[in-house]
């Protein structure tokens, strides 16, 4: 199986980024899209509603479904597992793309903020994932994609932004537990994580153009995505995949397309940076 046809995903975080891209190359497949955000009316300074790349899905041959979605209130999300049901019948995919992101370090971390990242990170994850599983149990070939760093309990990857970096690894434990305990329904768990910064509105407000103009752009996330959820659900979990690797697995060779910037060297991710 190549194609998600027909399939139905649900992407959370999906009004702009990567979880839009998701959404995107899902509809080119046909299939039935359901964006799921806290962004449903325009916001001031970032591009993209629920509604717009609704209607982006539905341009490239998918059908769309907007709901609206805080990944911290589990009643917005059964309301939303529900309408999913009722709409298209089943669930096939989750991808948790959702996530909150302040790279700072101990002393000037804000508890709100902190809050803030562990409710969406792992709190999201875990919730969305517990109230899909009915559904994907019911799927032929369940996935659940969890957009969250490969595990690696060295020192370095805490110690500039420890409360970011565990609230990204709760989600990356998620995959870890649930891809076995989920195993006998013939539902994946696997992670997906960038081997270079994206070019994402997180880079843009936590970074320096320059970094900007040294990333990759969505597509590549959505690409690699895109082969990992149509793999075998039985044959293919609990894997930390990096989006680079998984596509040149899948015979891609020349990744300077997505490139922002192609005169610049790329910046490595910081969970991956040697």
């Amino acid at each position: 199986m190549n194609s998600l046809k027909n399939k139905t995903i649900l992407i959370t975080g999906a009004s702009r980024g990567i979880g839009r891209e998701i959404a995107l190359r899902a509809a080119k497949d046909g299939a039935n899209v359901v964006i799921a955000a806290k962004s449903d009316v325009p916001h001031p300074k970032l591009p993209g509603t629920i509604q717009s790349v609704a209607a982006e899905v539905e341009e490239l041959g998918g059908r769309a479904l907007a709901l609206k979605l805080d990944v911290r209130d589990e009643e917005n999300i059964a309301e939303v597992v529900r309408e999913i049901k009722e709409t298209f019948g089943g669930l096939d995919i989750l991808v948790n793309n959702a996530s909150a992101i302040s790279i700072s370090n101990t002393e000037n971390t804000p508890m709100k903020r902190f809050d803030l990242m562990f409710s969406v990170n792992v709190r999201g994850t875990f919730a969305c994932s517990q109230a899909c599983l009915p559904l994907l149990k019911k799927s032929e070939n369940g996935h659940i994609l969890n957009m969250a760093p490969p595990l690696s309990m060295e020192q370095r990857w805490f110690q500039n932004h420890v409360a970011y970096t565990m609230s990204k690894y709760g989600m990356s434990m998620c995959t870890l537990g649930m891809s076995g305990e989920f195993k006998p329904f013939g539902i994946a768990v696997n992670s997906l994580w960038p081997k270079t910064t994206i070019a994402t509105a997180a880079i843009e407000v936590n970074f320096p153009k320059e970094i900007m103009e040294a990333s990759r752009i969505p597509a590549i996330v959505a690409d690699a995505a895109h082969v990992i959820l149509t793999r075998n659900s039985r044959e293919f979990t609990g894997h930390f995949c990096v989006d680079e690797v998984i596509l040149r697995e899948a015979g891609v060779k020349d990744f300077s397309h997505y490139a922002v910037n192609k005169e610049v060297s790329l910046f490595p991710d910081f969970f991956l940076s040697e």
